[in-house]
């Protein structure tokens, strides 16, 4: 059966379509305030329950291609000390961290989540959301659309994203735990705020916000500028998200570093893009 958007996105609901209709004007202004004060928004429902089974049952066929590590990595997500900085230094707090991705390259050509991520409307209505243009998909084949896979015990540490947008899909709801955390814009181009991150990492909990996400719903998200975490997994259930990403160069990739502890591997694009941030911050 070939695929369309009507099969995939309660358009009834949210028009994204048609980005004049009064109905999704609406929700373009609300998903706008919250990601300018708060840096995320939520959809509920977004995804169909019928698609939602043929993302499931996509992940869950290659749960033998997901890439699983489990090492100490930094809020920068690296996992190399650099003893040149002050012993306290945000770079230098390292963290567990044991999750898993199915890279981008090994989905397949008719996947349901690849399908959705490369149509132009949900690129135009993530961008009316964020009040943002141009936004382009991310170049990096690894780590455009990959699935994220915790199982039992798995845990994400403080850390900020390599792009500047990402949205997620909850797919699969973990029995206990798995709880989305967050600080909003708690950094800025330019401006890295090592103190304000310390106080996070050193359990400093004031700026903290938790997100509570429901299979089919969608978020939207600025990680590049907003440290988050995913608390620890318990129960038997794992959890499945998909984070479809959106980035203003379309030309910038992870580092080999990144690629290489996020993704277990790096392809020559990594090497060939590998240049100072424009931003001027960590990843």
């Amino acid at each position: 059966m070939k695929k369309s958007l009507s099969n995939i996105v309660d358009l009834d609901k949210y028009p994204i379509h048609d980005l004049q209709s009064p109905k999704i004007k609406k929700i373009i202004e609300k998903c706008k305030t919250e990601l300018d004060n708060d840096s995320c928004s939520v959809i509920p429902n977004f995804i169909l329950p019928n698609s939602l089974n043929v993302m499931k049952k996509e992940l869950e066929q290659q749960l033998n291609d997901v890439y699983m590590s489990k090492e100490s990595i930094n809020a920068y997500l690296y996992a190399k000390d650099d003893p040149t900085l002050p012993k306290d230094h945000p770079k230098r707090i390292f963290m567990d961290r044991f999750n898993g991705y199915l890279n981008s390259d090994c989905f397949a050509k008719n996947s349901e989540m690849k399908f959705l991520y490369e149509t132009d409307e949900l690129l135009k209505f993530v961008s009316a959301c964020l009040g943002i243009a141009p936004i382009y998909r991310w170049a990096d084949p690894l780590a455009c659309h990959a699935y994220n896979v915790m199982e039992p015990d798995g845990i994400l540490p403080w850390h900020f994203d390599s792009c500047e947008f990402t949205l997620s899909l909850m797919i699969q709801k973990p029995d206990q735990g798995g709880i989305f955390e967050y600080c909003p814009n708690i950094r800025e181009p330019g401006n890295e705020r090592f103190d304000e991150v310390k106080k996070v990492l050193d359990g400093d909990r004031s700026k903290v916000k938790q997100l509570k996400l429901k299979p089919g719903d969608l978020q939207i998200f600025k990680g590049r500028f907003t440290m988050h975490r995913v608390t620890k997994i318990t129960g038997k259930t794992s959890r499945y998200m998909c984070i479809p990403a959106y980035v203003l160069d379309p030309w910038r990739v992870n580092t080999p570093e990144h690629s290489k502890a996020i993704y277990g591997k790096v392809l020559p694009i990594h090497l060939e893009r590998n240049k100072v941030r424009s931003d001027g911050l960590t990843d």
